[in-house]
C-alpha cells in the first residue's frame, strides 16, 4: 500500500495522493488522466476527483499501479474497480491492468477467442484477476513479446495449463521452460486469426503480434508519441539495435492494422491508412536518427 508518510508534495491536497515508490511507468496517466500527471520524474495528483467516472478511473489506477505507489486518505472501496479487469478495448481485446513491477509496469492483454484466449505478456498473478480470466474461459496461449515484459508468466502458464510462446533469441533462465520456441525472422502464423512478427531491436529475440489484421500487439517496440501524435519508437529503450529495429518498424508496413497495443507507452487507434502513414513518418524519423548518430561517430 501506498504510504502517507511517502506522499510527494507534488501531490494536491485531497484523498488520493502518489508517494515517493512511483517508479513513472505512465500508466494512471493512461487510466486517468483527469487526475495524475507527470511532476518531476514521478506521477503525481495534480486534480482531485471530481465525479464518479473519474473515482473510478483513479481506483483503476491504484489497482494496476505495479508498485502500490497510489493510495488514499480515507478507505474507498475498489471493488468495483478490480471487477474492472480485464476490461475491453475493442472487440474481444482487453487491457488486463494488474501490472507488475517485474515488468516496470508494462500492459498486458487478453484476446477472448472461441478457439482459446491468448494472454499477451503477463500481469502480475492476482487472485481477482485470475478469477475473472477463468470466467471468461482461461488462457490457451501466453504470447511473451520479449525478455522484459514477462513478469508472473511462470504462475498464469501453470494455473492455466497455458502454452508459452517466445523466440529464442530472447530465452533467459527465468523463461527456458517456455513451451513452444520461434527461431529466425520471419512472421509465422499462430492460429488462422494471429500472425508472430518478429520484431528485433528493442531486444534481439523481440516479436509482435497481429490479430485479425487489426489489432497490432507491439511490445516495447513501437508506441504511440503524444508529442509526435504519431507512432514512435526511441533509442533511448533500444538495448539491441537501432538498425534493426528501424528494419523491423519498416517491415511492419507489410501489414494492415488500425490498433497498436504496446507494453509500455501509449496506445495507438486510426485507420489502416492513417496508421500506414504513422508507420511511414516514423520510420524517416528513426533513420534520420541513425543518420545523424552515424555523421557525429564519422
Amino acid at each position: 500500500m501506498a504510504l502517507i508518510d511517502l506522499r510527494r508534495e507534488e501531490n494536491v491536497g485531497g484523498d488520493f495522493f502518489v508517494d515517493s515508490s512511483c517508479i513513472d511507468c505512465d500508466l494512471c496517466r493512461q487510466i486517468a488522466p483527469a487526475s495524475f500527471k507527470a511532476i518531476g520524474e514521478q506521477a503525481a495528483v495534480y486534480r482531485q476527483p471530481q465525479t464518479p467516472d473519474e473515482e473510478m478511473a483513479a481506483l483503476k489506477a491504484l489497482v494496476t499501479c505495479p508498485t502500490a505507489s497510489i493510495g488514499t486518505t480515507t478507505r474507498l472501496n475498489a471493488k468495483a474497480a478490480v471487477r474492472a479487469y480485464p476490461e475491453v478495448i475493442a472487440d474481444e481485446v482487453c487491457f488486463c491492468g494488474f501490472a507488475a513491477e517485474s515488468s516496470f509496469g508494462a500492459a498486458s492483454y487478453l484476446i477472448r477467442r472461441p478457439a482459446g484466449n491468448v494472454l499477451v505478456d503477463s500481469p502480475r498473478f492476482a487472485r481477482p484477476l485470475v478469477r475473472q480470466i477463468e470466467a471468461m474461459g482461461g488462457v490457451r496461449w501466453i504470447f511473451l513479446t520479449h525478455r522484459d515484459d514477462i513478469a508472473d508468466h511462470q504462475q498464469w502458464a501453470a494455473h492455466f495449463k497455458a502454452e508459452r510462446i517466445m523466440h529464442r533469441e530472447d530465452l533467459t533462465r527465468q523463461t527456458a521452460s517456455v513451451e513452444r520456441v520461434v527461431s529466425g525472422d520471419r512472421a509465422t502464423p499462430l492460429a488462422d486469426d494471429l500472425v508472430m512478427i518478429p520484431t528485433p531491436g528493442h531486444t534481439r529475440g523481440h516479436m509482435g503480434l497481429l490479430y485479425q489484421n487489426r489489432f497490432l500487439f507491439s511490445g516495447d517496440h513501437l508506441w504511440w508519441s503524444p508529442a509526435y501524435h504519431s507512432l514512435y519508437a526511441s533509442p533511448n529503450v533500444c538495448w539491441y539495435s537501432w538498425t534493426e529495429q528501424t528494419r523491423s518498424v519498416e517491415r511492419l508496413l507489410d501489414y494492415e492494422f488500425e490498433w497498436v497495443l504496446p507494453g509500455h507507452g501509449r496506445r495507438a487507434h486510426a485507420s489502416p491508412t492513417e496508421m500506414r502513414q504513422q508507420l511511414l513518418d516514423c520510420v524517416a524519423r528513426m533513420r534520420a536518427r541513425h543518420s545523424a548518430v552515424a555523421e557525429w561517430y564519422a
